[in-house]
């Protein structure tokens, strides 16, 4: 019970940082005998289905304002993939119904999302490019680093991604509150001028 909740939660908030390299690293823990992922998630043409979009996603992820858009794009995609992931995992353990871990999955995909996407935005204001290609970077070691430590530890696992859950939350908020003071300044000053 306690592999599976690490599991689902772990793959699920790493999917929604990348969603294709979460479901490629578990691939490989099933195929490699590491851990005992369910056969869907390490079917081969599964694994190169992530493996084509994690490299397009790569690269996509690490130009200034492509990433944006591409995380809009990923706002649906991401929580419905962790979602589809999360009943495949829980489905097969038995203990924790499909449904449930659906809603987990795509709910901890969603909050991780949302940091990502907030902070990417931030990011893109910056005029040098390095800053974005570091993060995404950070990003893609951390989704490999949260679904190996899901497979190797999973009560410090659930620690982990609760922790994760706390910040990024609050970053998400605190961020939407920074952007929306700025919308308020461009927009009172555009009125400023339109009023001359």
């Amino acid at each position: 019970m306690t592999e599976t909740i690490a599991l689902l939660s772990g793959a699920g908030w790493a999917a929604g940082l990348n969603l294709y390299l979460a479901v490629l690293m578990l691939g490989i823990a099933g195929r490699s005998g590491w851990a005992d992922i369910p056969e869907a998630l390490t079917r081969v043409d599964v694994m190169v289905v992530a493996g084509v979009l994690y490299v397009v996603e790569f690269f996509a992820d690490k130009v200034p304002f492509l990433d944006s858009l591409w995380d809009t794009i990923h706002t649906f995609i991401r929580p419905i993939g962790a979602a589809a992931v999360g009943a495949v995992i829980a489905g097969d353990s038995g203990s924790i119904g499909a449904a449930m871990g659906a809603l987990v999955s795509g709910a901890l995909a969603l909050d991780s999302h949302s940091a990502k996407a907030s902070t990417r935005l931030a990011v893109n204001a910056s005029p040098e490019p390095f800053s974005n290609v570091a993060l995404s970077l950070a990003e893609d070691v951390g989704v490999a680093g949260l679904v190996v430590l899901a497979v190797s530890y999973p009560v410090v696992t659930i620690v982990v991604v609760a922790i994760l859950v706390v910040a990024a939350t609050a970053l998400t908020i605190w961020l939407w509150r920074v952007v929306r003071r700025v919308w308020r300044r461009v927009t009172a000053r555009w009125a400023e001028r339109l009023s001359f």
